[in-house]
């Protein structure tokens, strides 16, 4: 596996569709290493979860929504949250990506947990924020969270088609954007 720079990833940002879409600044978030995405929807957990062997007996548990206040922001207390980002991730067959928190939350006594993100997956994820610091954290809609580091594979593969596939993507294909954003999808080269 070979860990895509900027140059390569702002090459796949101009397929069809794109690696990333519904960016809110590209100039910030396509970094020389991945791409960064941002926080659409903060939910606490409402119930329990659970998993097995086969898929047959899991059950992913409800999330109560968070409302951020008037400028946008949302008091975090210690524990775990679901996140859902702005952007939709669309990975081609002979990539896979992992995900790792922006250093600033580190710095926040925060972090974000995930999963692989599977060659051929296409949607807008969720992830786990975890909340460490014993004081709390303040978190603004639309803030880079996370960074995303896309890897070459040796080959394609047959791809991702699991239960995850389109999800938190409004009417099967259609992309919801944030609201009220003006922002544009082109990539600056710079």
């Amino acid at each position: 596996m070979v860990l895509l720079s900027r140059y390569e990833l702002l090459e796949l940002l101009k397929n069809k569709p794109p690696l990333v879409e519904g960016m809110i600044n590209p100039r910030l978030q396509v970094q020389p290493n991945g791409i960064e995405l941002t926080l659409m929807r903060i939910e606490a957990f409402a119930e329990a979860g659970q998993v097995a062997l086969d898929n047959s007996e899991r059950k992913i548990p409800i999330g109560r929504p968070l409302r951020f206040d008037g400028e946008g922001w949302v008091d975090l207390s210690k524990g775990c949250y679901k996140i859902v980002f702005n952007e939709v991730v669309n990975i081609p067959r002979g990539i896979a990506a992992i995900a790792l928190p922006r250093s600033s939350l580190l710095r926040c006594g925060v972090t974000i947990e995930t999963a692989v993100w599977d060659a051929g997956y296409r949607g807008r994820s969720e992830s786990l924020m975890v909340v460490h610091n014993e004081a709390g954290f303040r978190v603004k809609r639309n803030a880079r969270v996370l960074q995303l580091l896309f890897f070459r594979l040796s080959s394609e593969v047959e791809g991702y088609s699991g239960a995850y596939q389109e999800e938190n993507i409004d009417g099967g294909h259609q992309v919801i954007a944030p609201t009220g954003l003006g922002y544009s999808e082109e990539p600056d080269p710079s």
